[in-house]
């Protein structure tokens, strides 16, 4: 039988890398990817309001809507639905009603700013949105 130190020191050379391997599978779970934490810094609910630029419309207009990863869904008053991606660039379709529009844009941080086009109380409209996180 070999001596106790030569058997806790093989014992040691085998359980090191799969110690490191387990750190590893840790560590990669609890640091998301930067691609995964990029999107999920969209996350949260989002306060839109839509200003007309051009049409009969009024402006003013505000729907709420939440992102959860890359999708982008609504929040109440109407619904929602649209995708974000890693860099900001979202596109969104928003229907209350008989109204309808579509618009694209960009998040950044707490804010959001870009385009709109639909049709709101039977008029074709366009214009600009801007959002806040909330």
């Amino acid at each position: 039988m070999p001596p106790f130190s030569q058997t806790l020191s093989s014992l040691t050379d085998v359980a090191r890398p799969r110690c490191l391997a387990l750190l590893a599978v840790l560590a990669m779970a609890a640091f998301p990817s930067s691609a995964n934490a990029r999107i999920r810094g969209y996350d949260g609910v989002w306060n839109v309001i839509f200003a007309t630029t051009r049409g009969n419309c009024s402006s003013g207009y505000s729907v709420p809507f939440t992102v959860t990863g890359s999708r982008v869904s609504s929040a109440g008053g109407g619904r929602v639905s649209g995708r974000v991606n890693r860099s900001g660039t979202v596109a969104v379709q928003v229907s209350v009603g008989a109204s309808h529009a579509s618009g694209g844009g960009r998040l950044a941080g707490v804010n959001g700013a870009g385009s709109w086009r639909g049709i709101i109380s039977g008029d074709q409209c366009s214009g600009t949105w801007h959002a806040t996180r909330t």
